[in-house]
């Protein structure tokens, strides 16, 4: 089975400030016959969302974290205030379907939206859980959230490096997350948004599978977003694919890349 599109295209802000060009894919692994990973490309707001598995309707829970952001869509600004209240909405709604079930579900988050500070461009990320963000420019990866897992806590700890965290029994186990586990606040940040940089938004099913070593080459080639999205889901795969994989990728344009008019429907449009 090949990696699915979930979206792709370009969006210029309304205010002719940023001109993004992105795409998402998505695929089940060659383990899992369930896709438990929901993602969201509705500029100026992307996310990923990894359901937990081996809790019930994991699946459920990613798609309705998603479902939460969605009328963040086409907004010309968008504030910390708007991405906890889309959390709150994603709280309250896997509680409700938690009620169905002995065990709770769950589901990690991470979300970006472009913002515009002083005039400079601007990704404002929350993160929940181990689904990460990070950016490429000027032939640099940086990993810009922070996971929510045991597994950080060793590196932190000064236990483990990072290298020896891919193989690490516990590399699954999160300590926050939407649902199932209680009092789970989101880590909020404001990170540069350079023109000719790349955003990357990833479920772990990426980063457990290959290094940050062979996500820097593939990003590296600079190919557009929709066969960047297909080229890094299909190295995880090939690698293992022990979980399911999405990645959201987003380039920054310049001034000279913008396009007349927008690819996306306007606020409102729901996908």
């Amino acid at each position: 089975m090949q990696s699915r599109t979930t979206a792709a295209g370009s969006w210029l802000s309304p205010d002719g400030a940023a001109h993004l060009v992105f795409a998402s894919a998505t695929h089940p692994g060659q383990v899992r016959s369930l896709n438990e990973d929901a993602c969201l490309a509705a500029p100026p707001v992307f996310l990923v969302a990894d359901g937990m598995g081996g809790h019930a309707r994991g699946d459920v829970a990613s798609r309705l974290v998603v479902e939460s952001f969605v009328p963040l869509r086409g907004q010309v600004v968008v504030h910390p205030s708007d991405l906890d209240a889309a959390i709150e909405t994603s709280r309250r709604s896997v509680a409700a379907l938690a009620a169905e079930f002995t065990s709770a579900p769950g589901s990690t988050l991470i979300a970006a939206s472009y913002v515009l500070e002083d005039g400079r461009g601007y990704w404002l990320l929350a993160n929940i859980g181990d689904s990460r963000a990070y950016s490429y420019a000027d032939g640099v990866l940086d990993q810009i959230s922070k996971d929510h897992s045991v597994i950080q806590e060793l590196i932190d700890a000064g236990v483990i490096t990072r290298d020896e965290a891919l193989g690490h029994p516990e590399r699954h186990v999160i300590t926050r997350a939407i649902g199932a586990l209680t009092d789970s606040e989101a880590d909020f940040s404001l990170v540069p948004a350079e023109p000719g940089s790349r955003l990357l938004l990833c479920s772990d099913g990426l980063h457990s599978e290959i290094s940050e070593t062979a996500i820097a080459h593939i990003l590296s080639e600079h190919a557009p977003p929709a066969q960047t999205v297909h080229t890094l889901v299909g190295a995880a795969v090939s690698a293992g694919g022990h979980d399911n994989v999405t990645v959201v990728v987003v380039d920054v344009a310049g001034d000279d890349e913008r396009p007349a008019e927008n690819t996306m429907p306007t606020a409102g449009a729901r996908r």
